[in-house]
């Protein structure tokens, strides 16, 4: 298992960026590394304490500019002139950014190349309130280990004047682009890409190395947008699990099968269960590229995955799980518990719904073994952490926590996507934030079932604030991704 790293002097340097305060997107610019680190391991023992020991943090050595996954919102100034920028956190008021100490030096020259070019070939920028203009925003993707760069503009036609002009200028300016997309997002919506696209130049996509296998990342595909401390992070998890080369591991929530296909070389068979097709699809070419011929990726709800396995008496050695930042739901981990591999390997991005996962897999006859914290995104308050927990008997030294499942509070629990869930996603690809009381009234105006008095008035009389279209626009596309309508 990697180390520690040991303090450095990059770790006391603070992020001096003018448009912090504005922009929200990095929360502890005003520690210095070093004290980040020590705040983000304190949360992550306070929360795991009832459970497992905490070992030290696996920080970065150079932790600047790391995002592989550049997206830039596009607008204009008071003159009329376009710019380039993030949407201010909850809002989308755009806040001018030409660059960003956290992402990719590479990708934020490409940007601001391209709103340079704009004026010059009459292109104009479009307008979200009165449906007018072409480029809508920039997605620049880069490759960690093998450099190339992946660059989409997102566009409300394919129909680009000037296209051959435009694609000319840019590869003369930036020959290191690899490929160029053109995507279409023509709905008024705040989601970034559309699902048309035609590619300008290039494969269209890139690819990236990461422990030794070779994946390929399109401009739709999932990828840790920190490669490096991805790197990290997996090669933890795969040494926390003890592998010995015989062992059947299913690879729950796998996704494009990262986690499971850099464990592979170390195992006798991998399973890994995704419910998203298009993630399905890319991780069976993920393994046929890398020529992994023990793995099988199947389209499924790993949770009834796991309950028929169960019923069968088909257990596998290891389950390696790793969920959206909302956590599992209660159906996933019952299933689990009735699963009972002899190792469970998690991997969580949010060390509340982390510990509230916990205590149902150690009141189902788990135990928590150790907990390694990983700071995958330096400047912000999130950090990744894997455990290890193992079926027999918790250690007399060890603190037991009793509680039955009767008193806990399940209300994150709901049926379909969780309420975390579907905020998350539409933070995630909208940048709005949502309320439950929203989510809830959606589910009602689509026929879903709420939970009893779930956000009702508390007289008839009482008024409630009502989801602003823009808002349930994004609320009805989280549900269509979650299969409830």
């Amino acid at each position: 298992m990697p180390e520690s790293i040991p303090a450095l002097a990059a770790r006391e340097q603070r992020l001096a960026c003018p448009v912090a305060a504005r922009c929200g997107g990095c929360q502890l610019t005003r520690m210095t590394y070093h004290q980040q680190l020590a705040h983000k391991q304190a949360l992550v023992e306070e929360l795991l304490a009832p459970y497992c020991p905490v070992s030290p943090i696996l920080g970065m050595e150079r932790p600047f500019h790391y995002r592989n996954k550049v997206h830039a919102a596009l607008g204009v100034d008071k003159r009329g002139l376009p710019l380039s920028g993030v949407y201010a956190a909850g809002t989308h008021r755009i806040v001018p950014v030409k660059r960003c100490l956290i992402e990719d030096e590479r990708a934020s020259r490409i940007i601001q190349t391209i709103v340079e070019l704009l004026p010059a070939f009459k292109l104009r920028v479009y307008n979200e309130y009165t449906g007018r203009g072409f480029l809508r925003h920039v997605l620049v993707r880069t490759g960690w280990r093998t450099g190339e760069i992946l660059v989409v503009l997102v566009a409300s036609s394919l129909e680009f004047p000037g296209k051959r002009a435009f694609v000319a200028e840019l590869k003369r300016r930036h020959p290191e682009i690899t490929s160029l997309v053109l995507n279409q997002n023509d709905r008024h919506t705040s989601m970034v890409l559309g699902k048309r696209e035609t590619v300008l130049f290039g494969p269209g996509y890139l690819e990236d190395v990461l422990c030794g296998k070779r994946f390929r990342i399109s401009p739709q595909s999932f990828y840790q947008v920190n490669a490096q401390q991805a790197e990290v992070l997996y090669r933890t998890a795969i040494a926390m699990a003890g592998l010995t080369g015989e062992e059947t591991v299913l690879d729950a929530y796998c996704g494009t099968g990262t986690i499971g296909l850099c464990a592979a070389d170390h195992i006798r068979r991998l399973i890994g269960v995704e419910l998203n097709p298009d993630a399905v699809r890319d991780a069976r070419e993920n393994a046929a590229r890398n020529g992994v011929a023990n793995a099988e990726f199947l389209c499924e709800d790993a949770g009834r995955f796991m309950t028929r396995l169960a019923r069968q008496r088909q257990t596998p050695d290891v389950v390696i799980m790793d969920p959206p930042r909302a956590g599992s739901d209660l159906p996933f981990l019952r299933s689990l518990i009735a699963l009972a591999p002899a190792k469970v390997v998690y991997v969580s991005c949010n060390p509340e719904t982390l510990a509230r996962d916990l205590a149902v897999l150690c009141e189902g006859g788990y135990r928590a073994v150790q907990a390694v914290p990983v700071d995958m995104f330096p400047w912000t308050e999130h950090v990744e952490t894997v455990v290890l927990l193992s079926k027999g008997e918790v250690d007399s030294k060890k603190i037991r926590v009793e509680f039955s499942l009767e008193d806990m509070d399940m209300s994150e629990f709901q049926d379909g996507a969780t309420y975390p869930q579907i905020k998350e996603y539409v933070l995630e690809h909208t940048g709005l934030k949502v309320s439950n009381l929203y989510i809830s009234q959606i589910k009602r105006k689509c026929g879903l079932e709420v939970g009893k008095n779930y956000n009702l008035p508390k007289s008839e009389d009482s008024r409630q604030p009502q989801c602003p279209p823009e808002k349930e626009k994004a609320i009805r596309e989280a549900f269509k991704y979650f299969g409830m309508i």
